[in-house]
């Protein structure tokens, strides 16, 4: 018969602290507290300064009555001093994307506004046949991302 031989029990090399304390609670982006940005903030961030940028450039273009803004125009049979006041549309909607981060429902206002704007461009383009439409598809797309993520992002859902 074999005799049993025993070791020693060695405690083990890394010992872990014991702490009475509640875990931290996690958020939907996985990481605890206020520490971190969610990523609904972000996207929400990115597309609506994005977008105001965007349209108040447009707006810029149009008050300085750029050559190319009265190409297209021209190219969709709108009159020219209509360039003035398709410009303050773009420029109240970027403002008003701004004054969203303070008033959430002052954003999405201006963000449904200038998806109906972009909406029109874009029927004014199909109007006429023109095949150029992709600048006001692209506004129009922007403007429903910064619209979709003010929604998301206070839970107007």
């Amino acid at each position: 018969m074999r005799a049993a031989i025993s070791f020693p029990v060695r405690p083990p090399m890394f010992v872990t602290a014991v702490t009475t304390s509640a875990p931290p609670s996690f958020g939907l982006s996985g990481f605890s507290g206020d520490a971190c940005l969610t990523g609904m903030y972000v996207i929400f961030m990115v597309t609506t300064c994005l977008a105001a940028f965007v349209n108040g450039y447009a707006a810029f273009l149009n008050f300085s009555g750029a050559e190319s803004v009265k190409v297209v125009a021209d190219r969709v049979r709108i009159p020219r001093w209509w360039m003035a006041p398709l410009g303050t549309l773009l420029a109240c909607g970027a403002v008003g994307l701004l004054a969203g981060f303070a008033v959430p429902v002052l954003g999405a206002a201006a963000a449904s506004g200038l998806v109906l704007y972009f909406s029109c461009a874009v029927t004014a383009h199909l109007r006429v046949g023109d095949r150029q439409i992709g600048g006001a598809v692209l506004f129009l797309l922007l403007a429903a991302a910064a619209l979709s993520a003010n929604v998301a992002y206070h839970d107007h859902w």
